[in-house]
């Protein structure tokens, strides 16, 4: 019932209630007697009256929608459109600046369908402010089956970025505050363009698009979006799959590959037989004395490795004196 008081043309409270009365100043312009009955019955039936428009007269208005269109259902609606003609008018108003133009309120599918056809725009015309026109395009919206969540909460988005307080939101969509407040949360999550990339994804729900949103806080997991979104054939995929690759990539974590460990140094004898092994890391210094080659120098040097030690600290130490 609301979005049938949204498009009567008497002026009604936000609430669907009783028809607000005109001031006095409106009163003073409305017409009088029997000119003026007539001339309100001529507007009335303008508005009902579904008029032929040329598409190139027609510009956007209103907030974005539809977060991309399908080109198989954008191709079917044209062959329908082809074949049985426009059945549902779209709804107009009239363009608040330039005469003779229209912006469209909805039915942005149907407009783009007609206009590709070349085929005249069946429409209604109404009266609408922005508000109203907001009111509107929301109610539609909500009495659409196939919007899906994130086209909702871009929506909502779009209205609080544009200074609609939440009330005005939860009627233009039909929902409760606390559904706005969901619906906002994400919906201001995630840019235009980025959503747009994406798509209406249908299949997708609030919880994985607030689990996206949550990733997307770390810098590296936006990084890895942006590459998956780049990547070579992502266009092709459908709006689902678009958001699974966005999804899957946000979950990799990123890999540094790990230098190559240096290779030891060998040890010789003056004779040039193999006594040790010496590696240096980022850890510190290894010293191996193979067993099986040792012939008892392994067991030896443990026996007096701190000695051993001591003596070679030493040195370094009188070395660095010496410098």
């Amino acid at each position: 019932m609301a979005r049938k008081g949204i498009l009567e043309p008497r002026i009604s409270t936000l609430g669907g209630g009783a028809e607000r009365k005109p001031t006095a100043a409106e009163s003073r312009m409305m017409p009088r007697g029997a000119v003026g009955a007539l001339q309100s019955s001529l507007s009335k039936l303008q508005e009902n009256a579904v008029q032929e428009i040329e598409p190139d007269l027609i510009d956007d208005a209103g907030f974005e929608d539809r977060l991309g269109l399908d080109p198989e259902a954008q191709g079917q609606l044209k062959e329908s459109l082809q074949t049985y003609g426009q059945q549902v008018p779209v709804l107009l108003r009239p363009h608040p600046t330039q005469n003779g133009r229209f912006e469209i309120v909805y039915g942005r599918r149907r407009l783009g369908a007609l206009r590709e056809l070349g085929m005249k725009v069946k429409a209604m015309v109404r009266q609408l402010d922005d508000h109203a026109l907001v009111m509107a395009q929301g109610q539609e919206n909500t009495s659409r089956q196939d919007l899906s969540f994130i086209e909702k909460a871009s929506f909502a988005a779009q209205l609080q970025d544009s200074n609609y307080d939440r009330q005005t939101i939860a009627a233009a969509l039909s929902i409760d505050l606390p559904m706005v407040s969901r619906m906002l949360k994400v919906g201001t999550a995630f840019s235009l363009p980025f959503l747009r990339q994406i798509g209406s994804a249908p299949g997708i729900g609030r919880d994985r698009w607030m689990a996206l949103a949550k990733i997307l806080q770390d810098e590296a997991a936006n990084t890895r979006a942006e590459e998956a979104m780049r990547a070579p054939g992502f266009d092709a995929l459908d709006s689902d799959a678009r958001f699974d690759a966005v999804y899957g990539a946000t979950q990799r974590k990123t890999t540094v590959a790990k230098p190559p460990a240096p290779r030891p140094r060998s040890l010789r004898a003056h004779d040039g037989t193999a006594l040790a092994e010496i590696r240096s890391t980022a850890r510190g210094l290894t010293l191996t004395v193979p067993s099986k080659t040792a012939d008892g120098f392994d067991r030896w040097l443990d026996a007096r490795a701190e000695e051993i030690i001591q003596d070679l600290h030493d040195r370094w130490q009188s070395t660095r004196s010496e410098d």
